[in-house]
């Protein structure tokens, strides 16, 4: 059984949604049978490469939200990610493009380092103080703990249209079955998972996706578990 994975490093969720579909899956008795891919979604793909900035001011200014607002919101994620066993920083983090990242990802996948990856790069952006935005350095060094080589990976972000094909088809594949925000997951293409479920929602998943052919069926919308979309990303409440 394949499950595709719809998700962007620059959202929260999706960092906290992959922990808790991983604690699901690992308690999966037909887990050595299930395949997880990662597919591309940029929650700004309009952003230059480039254009970073910190988190807090990027909240305010996009989503109306007050300082103090924006800092609770951080809070309140940082105590999701916690209660998954997951570092992140509520302070001083920045956002940008994400572009060359999910190129890079999808070299990862032909090489087989693709989960690898997707996870150094969610700590690098949430977790350590060091950008993944304003040095492709980063990104490398990402790239070559997850087990790839380093010279390939320059190659890859030295050339805008490598991969770029495999990005944009990963988003219109998103379009095409109804994702508006990540993390989507879509279980052997017969249900599909909007949001950061509860463990318990994707166990279910799991286990009634295992051996169903039909057409893709959402167990879970946007409504019922937390995500990041083009309005920005659900805040915890209290």
């Amino acid at each position: 059984m394949r499950v595709e994975i719809w998700s962007d490093i620059a959202c929260p969720w999706c960092y906290v949604g992959k922990a808790r579909f991983e604690k699901a899956l690992a308690a999966f008795p037909h887990r050595d049978g299930v395949e997880v891919v990662h597919r591309s979604f940029e929650l700004d793909p309009t952003r230059a490469k480039g254009d970073s900035g910190p988190v807090i001011p990027m909240l305010m200014s996009k989503y109306g939200m007050s300082e103090d607002q924006a800092r609770e919101g951080e809070r309140r994620l940082g105590e999701n990610a916690a209660a998954e066993g997951l570092e992140y920083r509520t302070e001083g983090r920045d956002h940008g493009s994400t572009f060359d990242m999910h190129r890079v990802l999808h070299l990862a996948k032909e090489r087989g380092r693709q989960d690898e990856l997707i996870g150094l790069l969610y700590r690098a952006n949430f977790a350590e103080e060091r950008s993944v935005f304003e040095d492709d350095e980063r990104v490398v060094a990402a790239a070559v703990e997850a087990g790839l080589d380093a010279d390939e990976v320059r190659a890859v972000l030295a050339d805008p249209a490598k991969y770029a094909d495999d990005v944009r088809a990963d988003e219109r594949e998103a379009a095409e079955l109804g994702a508006t925000g990540v993390p989507f997951f879509v279980l052997d293409r017969t249900y599909g998972v909007s949001g950061a479920q509860p463990a318990e929602v994707f166990a279910q998943a799991l286990e009634q996706a295992w051996g169903n052919r039909s057409p893709l069926t959402t167990l879970a919308d946007s409504d019922g578990g937390e995500a990041c979309g083009p309005d920005g990303c659900a805040v915890p409440q209290g």
